[in-house]
């Protein structure tokens, strides 16, 4: 149960919760993008548990994965038609202002993908997930040998899905980039050690610590666009990770952290389109769905986590 719960819930926070796409088409997103989204969350969590490592491996091989996947599975970002006829067809054009001439991609769609895959397509769901299980499996391995092995192959199959959509886009020197710098997430989190230094109380509350972060979060939407913008996000997120790792001692801290992320991405979802046109009433009755189900996910896992101390690792 909890594997198809994190399955389910990656996949929905990947592409629903911040209104990529209305009510009516979750079975949809399921069926498709579950193999895809679902399966490198859970495998994600049994690479970091069963090596006894934490958040930072999480987070890093979180990284690598939406590395490759804006990079060479969906392509979306070398390929400049990928959200041309979506209703993003407007941010993806002003994207350009952050152009890196020579591997053809926009900083911005890149920071903001992978930011966006480690955040809601893998950590927040994890953290939730985990939070509401018992505290014996909270930390320990979930699969066996086999089940491992099946969701490998079922990412593999919905990677090859999610690709023939598009056909071959990226050019050898990006597929060349991509991979180095996904190998390199991928080492940098086998080689993580957790850390030394023995767990202690926090100074911080964790609900102090979630409206921090959810404050950083949202005035960063005001951030505009262009190379400043950008070093602006990038200096938020920094600030983020600072707050978390300095002051995030508790499985509440944990859950305070990873569920403002998700509080952010359920507002901004009554902000944002999904990426085809729908009739206004079907987008609200959307947004209010998501709105209500983060908060009832966040209100379980809060009094299912407790005080137990944990330490963000």
């Amino acid at each position: 149960m909890r594997v198809v719960a994190l399955w389910v819930l990656a996949t929905w926070c990947a592409e629903c919760v911040w209104g990529g796409f209305t009510v009516v088409d979750y079975p949809l997103v399921a069926l498709f993008l579950g193999p895809l989204y679902g399966s490198v969350a859970v495998l994600i969590r049994e690479v970091a548990r069963r090596r006894g490592g934490g958040w930072p491996v999480m987070v890093l091989l979180a990284a690598a994965f939406g590395v490759v996947q804006a990079g060479l599975v969906d392509q979306s970002l070398f390929d400049r038609a990928a959200l041309a006829g979506t209703e993003f067809a407007e941010w993806n054009r002003a994207a350009e202002a952050t152009w890196v001439p020579g591997l053809g991609f926009s900083a911005e769609q890149l920071f903001e993908w992978v930011r966006n895959h480690v955040w809601l397509s893998v950590c927040a769901p994890i953290a939730v997930v985990e939070a509401c299980s018992a505290p014996a499996v909270r930390r320990v391995p979930w699969l066996s040998r086999r089940g491992v092995v099946g969701l490998v192959v079922l990412y593999v199959l919905g990677s090859v899905v999610n690709w023939s959509g598009s056909g071959r886009v990226v050019s050898s020197v990006q597929v060349a980039a991509v991979l180095v710098v996904a190998a390199g997430l991928v080492a940098a989190a086998l080689w993580t050690c957790p850390p030394a230094r023995p767990e202690s109380v926090s100074r911080v509350g964790p609900l102090v610590l979630g409206v921090l972060v959810l404050v950083v979060e949202l005035g960063a939407w005001f951030f505009g666009g262009g190379w400043l913008g950008l070093g602006l996000r990038v200096v938020a997120l920094l600030l983020v990770v600072v707050l978390a790792v300095r002051w995030a001692r508790s499985g509440r801290h944990v859950v305070a952290v990873w569920g403002a992320g998700l509080v952010s991405a359920a507002v901004g979802a009554f902000l944002a389109p999904p990426y085809e046109a729908a009739e206004p009433w079907l987008m609200v009755v959307s947004d209010v769905f998501g709105a209500v189900l983060v908060a009832g996910l966040l209100v379980v896992a809060w009094r299912r986590s407790g005080s137990v101390r944990v330490a963000l690792r």
